[in-house]
């Protein structure tokens, strides 16, 4: 590995000039081109009546999936670009225009759909079982019977192009409300203004007094914004009722199920096993909030460090932390993670002007990923880092397959994060120079179990609670304000003694379009790998091949499916979910024993 590793990413590599780049916009308009080409040949095709006549799809499907490998390498561009400065307002065009391009795909997908629902079932399972075809046969199946519960193509169409400036219009709507806020706090003797993503780090600053003015600023600031923040997630609401309205669609996690190609049995049964597993989490809480010297935790406390003393952990440390442990697992993810940090694939940078919050886009073209976060030295970011390498590995398994077997869902994109996270939390814990280190690095990794186990519960309890208020009309402010505090309050078994109203408005999850209820997958994720990391434990060595088997089944199943097939798991019962929380309950074990003489 370099031994002078950069901050920032390099998008040259890919598109030169940045959001002026002329090399891009010639990208575009040939997609563009070649999209309504495409669009032009589906809307002139019949449904096959005859196995024969399917072979005349194969062309067509090939070059869908040249445009959407394609489409996907833009919009990985112009997501980097629109993170890196939040000022690039030609950057926030070209999303316009990619949105623009992203109906255009939706629209020729539906058509396809449409024939492929529109086949009788003989020809259909003739088509499916043809060589050139069977390879695709999970993603055309499931595409065929989504069709059949969908308006007509016509239908899909309009409200596909009325979403560009409705639906994901507000959603961008959101992103320039955020560019704005500016946020004061005094450094050295002086006041700066911080973006959201910098002061959301000093949020969980060692320091009380730091992160407690913080939060008053913090909440002061959303709260300055919250009309229009809850102008766009009302009408974020509103188009996705109405558009499950007009298919007929009564259960609004009919959608995310789906997407997530999960069942409801399977959600119920985590949620079940994780509620009936929070006593552990509150006992550590109760611990923490004896060893900061309070009652109760408020909730600025809840993710912060109980030592000031924490060290401050260099880039080139991390990065060379998360090599070594990825390669005593995998050395096959080691080297991917080296050649990340070699090539230049991630923006870690803390400057002014950045998104908050961290991410992985793939650029299936090009067969890279790129990495945005906001390094600051912390254990925490060292667990970021950690995370969204593992996205990047996951991505780096499927590069090979055909493009329709790539679209893996969510909440396994979130198991193979999580999983890599683990990897280095365990090994750092582990390895501690000393009992104060290990102590640290313990209860940072127990705040993740916090937050997927009541932080994302409280996200879920609130949007869930809000579409069923929504279909009645328009939530004030208020309204969402004491939504959000009623579900953090249960999601947290009511053991803090603050709460943050304003998340609603805060959390950029709750406005993007890609995905409906972008919270569940998250914690299914973490519990999905950490039941995954228990086997790996019992199997030792050998288990990473298996784990790389099941990444690359992850497009082409259902999550039931692939848990059956690779680890031998029900995930519609409660065993498996059980063994994923007594490794949690093992960290908080050791945690209340190390801290028992504290106290």
């Amino acid at each position: 590995m370099n031994k002078d590793l950069k901050l920032t990413w390099n998008l040259e590599s890919v598109f030169p000039g940045g959001s002026a780049s002329a090399e891009f916009d010639t990208f575009l308009h040939s997609l563009e081109q070649d999209l309504k080409s495409l669009q032009g040949e589906i809307k002139a095709a019949k449904a096959p009546a005859s196995p024969k006549e399917t072979e005349s799809f194969d062309g067509f499907i090939e070059a869908l999936q040249g445009t959407i490998a394609r489409f996907s390498e833009a919009s990985a561009f112009v997501s980097c670009l629109q993170a890196q400065n939040q000022q690039d307002k030609k950057a926030v065009q070209l999303g316009g225009r990619l949105a623009t391009l992203r109906a255009l795909i939706s629209g020729i997908m539906t058509d396809f759909d449409h024939i492929l629902r529109s086949t009788d079932d003989e020809t259909f399972a003739q088509w499916i079982g043809r060589d050139q075809v069977r390879q695709l046969a999970f993603v055309l199946s499931e595409s065929r019977d989504q069709a059949r519960e969908m308006m007509s193509p016509d239908m899909e169409s309009l409200a596909l192009d009325l979403a560009i400036d409705g639906y994901h219009g507000w959603s961008s709507m959101y992103d320039t409300i955020v560019s704005h806020i500016q946020i004061p706090f005094e450094e050295n003797g002086e006041t700066v203004s911080l973006s959201a993503g910098q002061a959301a780090n000093k949020l969980d600053s060692p320091d009380k007094e730091t992160r407690e003015s913080m939060f008053v600023k913090w909440e002061q600031a959303w709260s300055d914004k919250a009309d229009f923040c809850g102008d766009t997630l009302n009408h974020l609401g509103g188009f996705r009722l109405k558009l499950y309205g007009r298919r007929g669609w009564d259960e609004v996690l009919k959608e995310p199920l789906e997407i997530n190609r999960m069942s409801r049995e399977t959600l119920d049964a985590m949620w079940n096993v994780i509620q009936d597993n929070k006593q552990m989490l509150l006992q550590y809480m109760e611990r923490k909030a004896k060893l900061l010297g309070q009652d109760r935790l408020s909730w600025v406390d809840v993710e912060a460090p109980i030592s000031k003393s924490s060290g401050t952990i260099s880039y080139q440390e991390a990065a060379e932390t998360i090599v070594e442990q990825f390669r005593k697992f995998s050395p096959r993810m080691a080297d991917f993670a080296e050649m990340a940090f070699d090539k230049s694939w991630i923006e870690a940078e803390d400057r002014p002007g950045k998104r908050p919050g961290g991410f992985c886009t793939s650029l299936k073209l090009s067969k890279e990923t790129r990495i945005f976060m906001t390094f600051s030295g912390t254990a925490s970011n060292v667990s970021t880092l950690a995370h969204e390498l593992g996205h990047g590995y996951h991505q780096h398994l499927m590069n090979e397959l055909p493009i329709l077997n790539q679209r893996y869902a969510m909440n396994v994109a979130e198991t193979a994060s999580t999983f890599a996270e683990m990897i280095v939390s365990d090994a750092m814990v582990k390895s501690a120079a000393d009992e104060q280190e290990q102590l640290a690095l313990l209860e940072d990794k127990i705040q993740r179990s916090v937050a997927f186990y009541m932080n994302i519960h409280a996200r879920f309890l609130f949007e869930t609670r809000f579409y069923e208020k929504r279909k009645n009309g328009l939530l004030s402010v208020q309204e969402l304000n004491t939504l959000m505090e009623e579900a953090q309050k249960e999601a947290y078994c009511d053991a803090l003694s603050s709460y943050h109203p304003h998340f609603w408005a805060s959390k950029l999850h709750f406005y993007i379009t890609g995905v409906p209820f972008y919270n569940f997958p998250y914690t299914f994720g973490y519990m999905f790998s950490t039941g995954i990391y228990a086997r790996a434990l019992q199997e030792g060595a050998g288990f990473a091949d298996k784990y790389d088997a099941l990444l690359r089944d992850t497009g082409v199943m259902t999550v039931e499916e692939l848990a059956k097939k690779h680890l031998n798991a029900d995930l519609t019962g409660r065993d498996f979910w059980q063994s994923a929380a007594d490794l949690t309950a093992e960290d908080v074990k050791q945690f209340l024993a190390m801290t028992d003489h504290l106290v």
